[in-house]
């Protein structure tokens, strides 16, 4: 009972938190596609786009929560939300990693980089990105109607909570391809890309003091995003192929990897000066 209203509290507070911030992001990059999107905008409205898909789903994991877990919808409702939600998650980790390689190629070579920079080439990396996240997180559809006899299929009581073995066979593997490539290998690019660039950053003398902190703020801000949010969930598919089974604690992870819609619309503040500028601009215009 503790847990489910624990995570009925972090669903909701995610859900009143996030969608307001992220509704204002999505506004601030429509006043700027005005004046023409660049590379990194488009990166980042994927960024807000994922954040919203997962935050469109929160009030149905409110509902299970309020419901002690139990799926009281539709059957077919159950893939498609998980499909989705999870997908959302390891959206934003590639969204992010793309935004610290932006940010580093922009600093390390400037004059080659703006030269060959292209709103379509981000185009191509948002696409990529959605279809790699969805052929990875369609193992849900495929483990909801593994291993379930004639008894069980007439209905559903939990949703993507309970393993079968035969189910847990194909998952647990599955799970620890999606940690190393769709967690290590993204924080393994952005931790390089992000080192790089604050190096750089603060080695040229002419760049203003309000730049170097808003450098400092993003890759402070995205490094406590993958670190708290998304390691430990991404750590449970390890332990759970290493103990062959899900962790008990697995469903906090999930909580903490939730949350970071609620987090994202910093990395949108600390992006730009001119960011800030449009968002302050939308807030006036709604008050």
């Amino acid at each position: 009972n503790s847990s489910n209203q624990l995570s009925l509290a972090v669903y909701t507070v995610t859900f009143v938190t996030g969608l307001p911030l992220n509704l204002l992001a999505f506004c601030a990059f429509v006043q700027r596609q005005r004046r023409r999107l660049l590379p990194a905008d488009i990166l980042l409205l994927n960024l807000t786009v994922s954040d919203l898909v997962l935050l469109a789903f929160l009030p149905v994991r409110i509902a299970e929560a309020s419901w002690d877990m139990k799926w009281n919808m539709r059957e077919f409702l159950c893939p498609l939300f998980g499909l989705l939600f999870f997908s959302s998650i390891y959206l934003t980790t590639l969204s992010l990693t793309s935004v610290s390689v932006d940010r580093y190629l922009s600093v390390a070579f400037p004059i080659r980089y703006k030269a060959r920079r292209r709103p379509a080439y981000a185009m191509v990396a948002v696409v990529l990105f959605w279809l790699a996240a969805f052929s990875h997180c369609s193992i849900v559809y495929v483990v909801q109607y593994q291993g379930r006899d004639n008894d069980t299929a007439s209905q559903l009581t939990q949703c993507y909570t309970t393993f079968n073995n035969q189910q847990l066979t194909l998952l647990l593997p599955f799970r620890l391809e999606m940690f190393l490539i769709l967690f290590c290998l993204p924080l393994g690019i952005t931790t390089f890309c992000y080192v790089r660039f604050i190096s750089i950053i603060r080695s040229l003398p002419l760049v203003n003091p309000g730049r170097k902190r808003r450098a400092i703020g993003l890759v402070a801000a995205t490094f406590l995003i993958f670190v708290v949010c998304f390691a430990p969930f991404n750590i449970s598919h390890v332990v759970g192929y290493v103990e062959k089974k899900s962790p008990e604690w697995r469903t906090y992870a999930v909580l903490l990897s939730t949350f970071n819609a609620s987090l994202d619309p910093i990395i949108f503040y600390f992006s730009s000066s001119s960011f800030q500028k449009i968002c302050w601009e939308c807030l006036q215009a709604v008050w």
